[in-house]
């Protein structure tokens, strides 16, 4: 059944913060030397794959040695000879590194490349459902691979991972922070790097309006690296108090679908790193799904999340929506209101350019939006507040059911030019959350009745009555960008009227 836990060597003390920060610096200056690691989103994919098994293993000694205390036998997830004390980091009775019984160089490289990643990848064929950590295992190591070229630097990087502790929720949570900055890190690398990172202050700000409960569920169909499951995840695991709660928050609260790989195995890995042993993160494309398809069980207590910014889809894909557009955003957001139980409260970030835009998509979506639910919260963002995306935008607060009477606006204004050096913090939006409570009038926030809004456009760039700017201020390139498209639209028009003469 697997090996005698209880002459496992003990548990050493954890490490400092700093000893943890020291440890990742180290493994990425490793990968910065390795051939085949070329950039920030390569160090974190394969330092995500040798932590998540790191993690496997911590897990599985604290249910054997679980089990071994109720006098009863644990079934190991892994078989022994692909199990991290075993091919990774063999310890010696002193509870060293075996170094007769480490593999490294080639042998190592290969070892992994051929025998470990195969057998891992086949957990999905073997896993009872997609829901189990089985099929988790499955998934990622059937979108990823190895890419650390050097057997040499792979066991300098596996050494050091081995030092890293998941006893202790201190520990998990120092390590959670830590891979956050590492994925803001990739946002800020570039090579579209800003698709993983939404600020998490503005995910924090959005989820103390949304304010969820424990028993309710929440999703994200754009989940990218989890950050607004994870920041939701701290926000309610203080609330779980019962054996009961903690249940529900590790199997029936958090919800995800993620369309690429790279992003899908660091979401899980976060997602882990703060506490959920099994996300519940699958990965699909989203906007495949036809939306006619959405049953009630299909629906959510609460929606949460940032879909991509600028995208282009397929026709294919345009057919699974009423509204056909090309715009990535504007099918999440078809998705997320057809995702959203009756009752069920939303907080979306997109382009500002939503409340203003004049092609036929943009105002059938806003009237959609306006007739369905009650939007009853416009955050406008300034630029910079994501970092490298170049775009404005906007957070869009909506409950399902009822159509919208009163729009609240605030118009966030930092002070000061925001990037790399001054980003976002919770402090700047403060003001806002307090505000929102009561929706109240401020020289930065303002009531529009939806009376008065022009009800063929429906276009919702109105001016701080307090003297501030115009919400939606477009930029020369989207203007032009807008333009390229009506005039594309035209041509398509124009080219179906000249087959039927």
């Amino acid at each position: 059944m697997g090996e005698n836990r209880s002459s496992r060597p003990p548990t050493p003390p954890p490490e400092s913060p700093g000893m943890f920060e020291q440890t990742f610096k180290n493994i990425d200056d490793i990968l910065h030397k390795d051939a085949g690691c070329t950039s920030e989103l390569d160090y974190t994919e394969q330092s995500s794959w040798l932590l998540f098994l790191k993690y496997l293993d911590a897990l599985e000694a604290d249910k054997a040695m679980e089990a071994e205390l109720e006098g009863r036998p644990y079934q190991y997830l892994l078989a022994e000879p692909f199990r991290w004390s075993r091919w990774a980091a063999p310890k010696d009775a002193n509870g060293k590194l075996d170094h007769n019984a480490a593999t490294t160089g080639d042998d190592l490289r290969d070892m992994v490349n051929t025998r470990l990643f195969p057998y891992l990848a086949g957990f999905k064929q073997r896993a009872s459902g997609p829901h189990t950590i089985e099929y988790k295992i499955g998934e990622v190591f059937s979108e990823i691979q190895n890419k650390i070229q050097s057997g040499y630097n792979l066991r300098d990087v596996i050494d050091l991972v081995d030092e890293l502790r998941f006893r202790s929720q201190a520990e998990k949570h120092e390590l959670s922070h830590l891979y956050e900055a590492k994925i803001k890190n990739m946002g800020n690398a570039g090579r579209n790097g800003g698709e993983y990172y939404t600020p998490r202050p503005l995910i924090r700000a959005m989820i103390k309006v949304i304010n969820p409960q424990i028993g309710e569920r929440i999703y994200d169909g754009a989940c990218g690296s989890a950050g607004f499951l994870c920041e939701a995840y701290d926000h309610l695991a203080p609330q779980a108090t019962k054996a009961d709660d903690l249940e529900t928050l590790q199997k029936r609260t958090f919800y995800g679908k993620e369309k690429k790989s790279l992003a899908y195995v660091i979401g899980i890995m976060n997602m882990i790193l703060h506490g959920i042993e099994a996300p519940n993160i699958v990965h699909t494309n989203t906007l495949g799904e036809n939306i006619n398809d959405i049953q009630e069980r299909d629906r959510f207590d609460v929606i949460l999340a940032n879909p991509p910014f600028g995208g282009k889809e397929r026709k294919e894909v345009q057919q699974n929506f009423p509204i056909k557009t090309g715009e990535t955003a504007f099918l999440f957001m078809q998705h997320f209101v057809k995702s959203l139980k009756a009752g069920g409260r939303a907080a979306i970030v997109i382009k500002n350019t939503f409340l203003s835009n004049t092609d036929n998509a943009s105002v059938s979506l806003r009237k959609l939006l306006l007739n369905s639910c009650n939007l009853h919260t416009v955050l406008d963002c300034p630029g910079g507040t994501f970092q490298g995306a170049g775009v404005k935008t906007v957070v869009l607060f909506f409950i399902k059911g009822e159509p919208t009477q009163t729009i609240w606006f605030y118009q966030l204004d930092p002070g000061r030019n925001m990037g790399k050096t001054n980003p976002l913090n919770d402090t700047d939006l403060a003001e806002f959350v307090a505000l929102q409570a009561t929706r109240a009038d401020s020289p930065k926030s303002w009531r529009v009745d939806v009376a008065s809004l022009n009800s063929a456009t429906c276009d919702l760039s109105v001016k701080n009555p307090n003297g501030g700017e115009v919400v939606a201020l477009r930029t020369p390139a989207e203007i032009l960008d807008e333009i390229a498209a009506l005039d594309a639209e035209s041509a398509e028009v124009l080219a179906l009227i000249r087959g039927l003469v």
